[in-house]
């Protein structure tokens, strides 16, 4: 292993993945994209700029699949690996059901990585689902993200739309607004996007908002050439075509062959239709039908059962007996067989897809030397233009389906150039080497880039969170500022300190007014951002949200039915707006003339509003929600980055810090602290500092001896930065 190398992390999350025998075509989720993200995962690991590759996906437990899909690490090739991470249920679920999980996959992530000592150089998410959850990673982690989206949910939510399906139906089946949502986030979050084809480009991405010229690069995968080749002589027949066989009276002629699961868009009744109704098709060529594996057509889903219904009965009222084949089963491994039998007997391949993102089989068969005939819209474009191994037609035109295929079938001289075009090009344009290759420059430019460059003021560059082992987290007002002089010293310890102690922030006041204190004060940037007293966390150079944590504290948090009992009370008064937060409900108070807390506290539960009540200065009212606070958000993010709790030094001043300063943690209060904290002086790990504002916390940090060895005074040694 080269120690020296990238490690880079793909993301696929959706369908079934394993190494050796991959189910492709056993499901929608099974498919292309499997079969691109195993063989990248293969091609990069086999590089010797690259020291790892870990191919990220969900582990799944059900009795209804393979037990290979529950094993945690599998190696698939030269430093290559997949990687399975729990997150939501064990069964097998469809993508459109993880959507409500996805926070879980990142936190999941996290503590994989922890527990590897390691963060990826790069990380690389596949579909929408990846989009979200690696580009929450990339910005969590400070790496690039590169995005690949296979296919994009405003292209299928336009298609869908005409051809006559409601929104509702479309939101309900396929939750096309969160996918949308997702794949809107991934191209704000990604430095660059890796498609297949110039059609995707022009004709799908531009759709979105977030839509970057500048980020695209066409790179079109490859093909394992070491399993695709033309007969020989030696060749033996396979299970598959004895299958095939067993269908036609005269298995000696020619065949038009396709391969897709049975989808609607993938228009196999057009196909199927064409052939009927062309007595000079059934005269020249049989028909063959690769649909997948299926056991019970009663059991398949519904969409899939409809299609192959629908072929079924053409086959019948075409009468088509004896000259169509649709075997019941195929193994993967047999797929390179089944090309070079289309080669053999003088056959041609056809994708009649309403759409195709990018046509993997295309390739299979350029490289077994069998002539093409593929749908205009989509990848096939490319790949005809580069192989010149066949023709393009419009899916819903069936003369030109039927002209397109005689052409290839009745012109031998047309046949023999297109079979050895394609066996020459697909070598120079679509070789996994020549894909890594790109890939590799492009990655390479990613990571040259310069990273944002320390300034020149504040003297320090962000740590990543990973690298880190200690923390030192202090609230803003009174505590960092009041003593510019202190201020300024205590920057500069931060800004000195080795790689390993990060800074944070924690305070009651709202995120947008944080950051602009940070530029007001020159304030060193922090890893760690708390905001809205322990209701918002942010994370890193880009001030990423932990969305998990919003999703956890959103539980029975109702702002409005708060105010409605509030906002009415004598002595009770609610700040501006721009006081207030997605899940802070600020007042002021004044006790001489409202009820005292715990009576304020009392209202609020009698009228079954459950929520925190945090009062500061003995003047400032926040009320936040009941699993939010500040020491609650301290020990999520511990959790989430995996820091023990006395490897974090608190600093604060008020009421609003008292949560945070109470637990394990290590807690300094400033001498200038409000008469609130009095009630803390009986921990064991909080100190009371004799200096003012931020001349505290390094009375603080040194009381702890926080930068080298963690000490407790009467304790013994915590911990070591060894």
């Amino acid at each position: 292993m080269n120690k020296q190398g990238k490690h880079i992390a793909l993301i696929s999350l959706h369908g079934l993945i394993r190494g050796n025998n991959p189910e492709l075509g056993r499901d929608e989720d099974t498919g292309g994209q499997i079969r691109y993200v195993l063989e990248l995962a293969r091609s990069l690991g086999e590089d010797e700029r690259v020291s790892r590759v870990d191919l990220i996906t969900r582990q799944i437990v059900d009795d209804r699949v393979s037990k290979d899909y529950a094993q945690l690490e599998e190696q698939i090739g030269e430093n290559a690996f997949i990687v399975r991470i729990p997150f939501g249920p064990k069964r097998y679920l469809g993508k459109t059901k993880l959507w409500p999980y996805m926070e879980v996959f990142v936190d999941q992530c996290l503590l994989y990585f922890q527990r590897m000592r390691t963060t990826p150089d790069l990380i690389h998410g596949h579909y929408a689902d990846a989009g979200y959850g690696g580009g929450q990673l990339a910005r969590l982690f400070g790496v690039p993200f590169v995005f690949t989206g296979h296919s994009l949910g405003r292209v299928k939510l336009q298609r869908l739309l005409e051809s006559g399906v409601s929104q509702d139906k479309i939101e309900a089946r396929y939750n096309i607004s969160r996918r949308i949502e997702a794949e809107e986030f991934a191209l704000e979050t990604c430095s660059l996007i890796c498609t297949s084809t110039h059609q995707e480009v022009h004709q799908q991405y531009e759709l979105y908002h977030n839509y970057v010229p500048e980020r695209m690069e066409v790179i079109p995968p490859g093909v394992d050439l070491s399993a695709f080749r033309p007969p020989s002589p030696d060749d033996e027949g396979s299970q598959l075509e004895k299958d095939i066989n067993s269908f036609l009276h005269e298995p000696e002629k020619p065949v038009i062959v396709t391969m897709a699961r049975p989808d609607e868009r993938k228009n196999l009744e057009m196909l199927v239709r064409t052939y009927g109704e062309s007595p000079q098709l059934q005269r020249h060529a049989n028909l063959v039908l690769i649909l997948g594996s299926r056991d019970d057509i009663r059991q398949m889903p519904s969409g899939q059962k409809n299609v192959l219904t629908n072929i079924l009965t053409l086959i019948d009222v075409y009468d088509l007996y004896g000259k169509v084949a649709y075997p019941k089963k195929h193994e993967p491994m047999e797929v390179p067989a089944l090309y070079r039998m289309i080669t053999r007997l003088k056959g041609v391949f056809i994708n009649p897809a309403m759409t195709e993102p990018f046509g993997l089989t295309l390739l299979e068969a350029a490289a077994s030397g069998v002539p093409i005939i593929a749908t205009n819209d989509g990848g096939p474009r490319d790949i005809i233009a580069n192989c010149k191994n066949g023709l393009l037609i419009d899916p819903f035109d069936s003369k030109a389906i039927e002209k397109a295929l005689m052409h290839a079938l009745i012109e031998p001289q047309q046949w023999e150039e297109w079979s050895r075009a394609g066996l020459e090009n697909v070598n120079i344009h679509y070789s996994w080497k020549r894909h890594t290759e790109r890939y590799l420059r492009d990655v390479e430019e990613l990571l040259q880039a310069p990273d944002a460059a320390p300034d020149v003021e504040k003297g320090r560059k962000t740590r990543k969170l990973p690298q880190i082992d200690r923390l030192v987290i202090a609230d803003i007002d009174n505590t960092l500022t009041g003593d510019d002089t202190a201020m300024n010293d205590f920057f500069r310890l931060i800004n000195e300190a080795d790689d390993n102690v990060g800074f944070g922030i924690a305070t009651g006041r709202r995120y947008a007014d944080v950051v602009q204190l940070i530029a007001d004060y020159h304030i060193p940037q922090p890893e760690v951002l708390i905001t809205s007293v322990g209701t918002e966390i942010y994370y890193g150079k880009n001030f990423t949200l932990d969305t998990s944590w919003n999703k956890h504290i959103d539980f029975r948090w109702e702002p409005d039915k708060i105010r409605e009992i509030l906002d009415p009370v004598e002595g009770v008064y609610f700040q501006g707006e721009n006081e207030q937060s997605t899940y802070k409900v600020s007042y002021e108070v004044d006790f001489s003339k409202s009820p005292k807390l715990p009576a304020i506290r009392k209202l609020l539960r009698e009228n079954d509003v459950r929520a925190k009540v945090i009062v500061s200065l003995n003047m400032f009212l926040d009320i936040i929600p009941c699993r939010a606070g500040s020491g609650l958000s301290i020990r999520h993010m511990a959790y989430k980055w995996g820091f023990p709790l006395e490897h974090i030094l608190i600093a604060g001043d008020s009421g609003n810090d008292e949560e945070m300063l109470a637990g394990n943690t290590l807690g300094v209060v400033v001498g200038n602290y409000s008469p609130e904290l009095e009630k803390l002086r009986k921990y064991p790990r909080v100190y009371f500092a004799e200096a003012h504002h931020a001349a505290g916390i390094i009375e603080g940090i040194h009381y702890y001896d926080f930068l080298n060895t963690i000490t407790i005074p009467n304790e013994k040694t915590l911990a070591s930065d060894g």
